[in-house]
C-alpha cells in the first residue's frame, strides 16, 4: 500500500473503529476478530454494536459523514469491509478467483517481472488489499504482506481467515504471511538479522507505493486509467512518500536483496504508466501495458 500514514494513525497511537454488525448471530465472528487484533498485537479497539437500521447506502452514507472514527462493517456472510466515504471496500479475494486460477506468466506482467517459482520467497512490503500478493503466491510462492496500516492489516487478516474456510483456498491462503509493519522499519530489521543469520532468502521484494493520483494520466494528453474505488479508500489512509523517503526504501530493499541472493535477487516496483521513476532510479528492466508499469531493479 503505502510507507507514510496520513489521516488514521499518524504518530502511531491507537486506532479507535467503529464495527457494526447486522445481527446477533455474529457473536462469534465478533470474537474472532477481536481474536485477530489480539494475536497479531495490532494497535485497534473496536467499538461495537450491532446495526439497528438496515445499511442501505444512503445510511452507509449518513455514518461516513457523522464518524469522526473509521467504520468497520461485518456485512450477514461474514465479510469484513471498510467505510469509505458511503462506500464498503474489502479484499474481496474471491473476486479474483479466475484471475488467480490463470495466472501466469503471459496474462500476468507482474509475473514476468518478478520471474519466481514454488521454491520462491517473495516479501510484498506495500500489501494493501493483497490483489497482487495472491497473484505472486498462485505461482506456489511463499508472500510476506507487510502492511503498515492496522486497519488494513486487520482487513487483510480477516479475509485471510474467511478465505481459509473454502477448501479451493486453503493452500493458497497456508503460502501468505501478514504483517503489521512499515516497510523501512522491518527491512532494517531483516538487514541487521541477516547478517547475523544468513538463513534468510528473499528472492523478490515488491512495492506498490503510494502515488500522487495525477500519475494515473499522461501530463501532455490528460488521458489514463481511472481510479478505483480501492485506491481512492487508500489515499485517505495514507500519503505518496518523498523523493527522500523513496530513496530510502529503494536502498534498504536493494541491500537487503543483495544481501540474501548474493547478486541474483530483483526488486520489482509497480508505477502507472505514466509515473516517474522511484526515487528517480532507473530500473534494469521494464514491463509495462496501457495503464502499468513494472520497473525491474535486479541486485
Amino acid at each position: 500500500m503505502t510507507d507514510v500514514p496520513q489521516t488514521y494513525d499518524e504518530t502511531g497511537a491507537v486506532v479507535h473503529c467503529q464495527l457494526f454488525y447486522v445481527n446477533d448471530s455474529q457473536q462469534a465472528q465478533v470474537e474472532s476478530l477481536q481474536s485477530l487484533i489480539a494475536e497479531h498485537t495490532l494497535p485497534i479497539i473496536l467499538d461495537i454494536e450491532v446495526a439497528t437500521e438496515k445499511l442501505t447506502q444512503r445510511r452507509r452514507q449518513q455514518l461516513s459523514q457523522a464518524s469522526t472514527q473509521p467504520i468497520l462493517l461485518l456485512d450477514n456472510k461474514d465479510k469484513l469491509s471498510w467505510l469509505s466515504d458511503g462506500l464498503s471496500v474489502a479484499p474481496e479475494w474471491d473476486k479474483l478467483q479466475r484471475r488467480v486460477v490463470s495466472a501466469g506468466r503471459k496474462s500476468e506482467l507482474l509475473l514476468q517481472a518478478a520471474k519466481i517459482t514454488s521454491d520462491s520467497h517473495v516479501i510484498d512490503a506495500t500489501a494493501g488489499f493483497g490483489h497482487d500478493s495472491l497473484i505472486l503466491a498462485s505461482t506456489g510462492a511463499q508472500v510476506t504482506m507487510l502492511e503498515q496500516q492496522p486497519l488494513m492489516a486487520l482487513l487483510l487478516l480477516a479475509e485471510q481467515q474467511r478465505m481459509s474456510a473454502l477448501p479451493n483456498w486453503q493452500k493458497l491462503m497456508s503460502r501468505l504471511q501478514i504483517i503489521n509493519a512499515d516497510a523501512l522499519s522491518y527491512f532494517a530489521n531483516l538487514e541487521a538479522s541477516t547478517v547475523a543469520d544468513n538463513a534468510t532468502t528473499i528472492d523478490v521484494v515488491y512495492l506498490d507505493p503510494m502515488f500522487p493520483e495525477d500519475s494515473y494520466q499522461d501530463s501532455k494528453t490528460g488521458k489514463g486509467a481511472k481510479v478505483g474505488k480501492h485506491m481512492q479508500a487508500l489515499h485517505q489512509l495514507a500519503r505518496p512518500p518523498t523523493l527522500d523517503e523513496e530513496r530510502q526504501l529503494l536502498s534498504s530493499v536493494q541491500a537487503v536483496v543483495k544481501q540474501s541472493m548474493q547478486g541474483q535477487g530483483r526488486v520489482v516496483v509497480k508505477r502507472p504508466q505514466f509515473a516517474p521513476l522511484l526515487a528517480d532510479e532507473p530500473a534494469s528492466e521494464s514491463w509495462h501495458n496501457e495503464a502499468v508499469r513494472f520497473d525491474g531493479y535486479f541486485v
